[in-house]
């Protein structure tokens, strides 16, 4: 009698215990907000705005970095659905288009991703002042490369996000931040005229397509 009192006490503590463990996420579909980006192997630091939409496919980056002792100012147009990307600069009134044939990639957590642990940024005793975030680690399945991100338990907000070259060793580190859910204007996703004309180059090589953060 008392095993079949325990059986399912048992099962009530291991489905409570399924249940609390955190899955995998997407974030939501139109988000905008701002990233800093580090690439040691490249010396390259990189400031980038964005704006995300998953419903119709498309992003938006207007970044500005230093190479070395250079600096550069890059304002590209994904649009997944037509397989264009765009490099616009309005300085000068020109475009480049160039294919795009790799799959839109939405933000979020990867299906295959490992739970590791479950932390509080900030403080955990006073109301208001912390940040429930899971952690993550995984393998990208295209590149074999190792990668570890943090984002936050509730809404799948992506705060921080770390890759490494098959070496083990530092690729890119993100952090996110003044992150905000849906579009200002969106028109930030319409090509300006004078990109109407120009002819589309094919594809370019070498594009990293383990991630949404790779192709950004």
């Amino acid at each position: 009698m008392k095993i079949l009192f325990l059986i399912p006490v048992c099962l009530s503590l291991i489905l409570s215990s399924c249940a609390q463990r955190p899955e995998p996420c997407k974030s939501p579909p139109l988000l905008e907000g701002a990233l800093t980006a580090f690439i040691p192997g490249q010396h390259l630091r990189v400031f980038e705005k964005f704006s995300y939409d998953a419903y119709g496919q498309n992003v938006r980056v207007r970044a500005v970095g230093k190479e070395g002792s250079e600096t550069f100012f890059v304002d590209r147009l994904l649009l997944f659905r037509e397989g264009i990307s765009y490099e616009i600069h309005y300085r000068n009134q020109t475009c480049v288009k160039t294919a795009l044939k790799v799959r839109f990639r939405h933000i979020g957590v990867p299906h295959d991703a490992h739970f590791l642990d479950q932390m509080v940024l900030g403080s955990s005793s006073i109301l208001g002042q912390g940040l429930l975030v899971n952690n993550w680690n995984g393998t990208a399945e295209e590149t074999k490369e190792n990668y570890l991100l943090t984002f936050t338990a509730f809404g799948c907000v992506p705060l921080y996000t770390i890759d490494f070259t098959q070496k083990g060793e530092l690729s890119v580190m993100t952090s996110f931040f003044d992150l905000v859910e849906g579009i200002e204007n969106p028109n930030v996703f319409i090509p300006p005229s004078f990109c109407d004309s120009v002819e589309v180059l094919p594809a370019k090589e070498g594009v990293m397509t383990n991630s949404f953060f790779g192709l950004l």
